[in-house]
């Protein structure tokens, strides 16, 4: 009798894993997701190599194949919770690995001849800065569970982020590390004060930042949806004029005009959150702190960063 029961079991869980057993997937969508992840990996690696700059472009087309895979999805009707999941796991290493590693990775390599001359307090660094990369690295991945959990399916209902979006958080550091390694060796010589100095202030600063960029993440200052407020339907013609223009400076200098907009989106939202903290709010803004959250890293289904 007992063996009967168990054998019942046993075909009763053979069952269960066929139904959801994934007999189909969408292949565009997915091999977009999967470049993503590719270009996550190759940055961890242009990081241990010393290539900051191959490192930061590799997770800016990273961001690029994670707007585009959702995009291509909706396009096509083909969206997936398989799709979904597969984003939040290769946005995990584009956004929240390598960032943390390339972080790491230029702090490291600026304090290379320190190291001789003050090994205790060297150490004492670099248990630090191993412990913010942690720390990001976490925050990342709390921030993508919390956003899975959390998403809804309805596009309508993605006009704002809760907390800090993930590509957005990897772009600050990106774009920090482009401005130092191609923007700052043009306008000033390495042997230059101005030099010494501005690159202190970004190597140095970069852990703390970057500890501040992991809060940013889990916290519930909502950010808005760039494309679902600001682009998508119809707008001012004002609205045209203002985007080819912030498109051409960016095109013409690429590296500025990221660390102004990765760093004004960051701040912006919680500039606003500090400044309306203590005042009543407007009707506007307390009907935009009820609309449903989304996340950057939105899955297929509802993927636009």
């Amino acid at each position: 009798m007992r063996r009967l029961k168990t054998q019942a079991a046993k075909e009763s869980l053979l069952r269960r894993v066929r139904k959801q057993r994934l007999n189909y997937i969408t292949v565009l969508p997915s091999l977009i997701t999967i470049l993503n992840c590719v270009c996550g990996f190759s940055a961890i690696i242009f990081a241990s190599k010393g290539l900051f700059a191959k490192a930061c472009y590799a997770i800016l087309l990273a961001m690029i194949a994670d707007m585009l895979d959702g995009r291509i999805a909706r396009m096509s009707r083909t969206t997936s919770s398989f799709g979904g999941q597969l984003d939040s796991l290769c946005d995990i290493i584009s956004f929240g690995a390598a960032p943390a590693f390339l972080m790491l990775e230029a702090v490291e390599y600026k304090m290379t001849g320190f190291t001789q001359l003050n090994p205790v307090l060297a150490s004492f660094i670099q248990r630090f800065i191993w412990f913010v990369a942690a720390v990001y690295l976490s925050c990342a991945a709390i921030r993508l569970a919390r956003f899975n959990v959390e998403n809804e399916e309805d596009e309508s209902s993605h006009m704002s982020f809760m907390g800090l979006p993930t590509p957005a958080a990897a772009g600050v550091i990106v774009s920090l590390i482009l401005f130092y390694q191609e923007i700052l060796e043009e306008i000033a010589d390495h042997n230059t004060v101005i030099y010494i100095i501005f690159e202190d202030v970004i190597i140095y600063s970069l852990p703390f930042l970057t500890l501040g960029l992991a809060i940013l993440m889990v916290s519930r200052i909502r950010y808005p949806h760039i494309i679902n407020k600001y682009v998508k339907g119809k707008k001012p013609f004002a609205y045209l004029m203002t985007s080819l223009l912030a498109l051409g400076l960016i095109i013409w200098l690429r590296q500025i005009a990221l660390m102004l907009v990765f760093g004004g989106f960051a701040a912006s939202s919680l500039v606003r959150w500090l400044f309306f903290r203590k005042k009543p709010l407007s009707p506007s803004i307390q009907q935009e702190a009820q609309e449903p959250s989304g996340g950057p890293d939105i899955p297929q289904q509802d993927s636009s960063t």
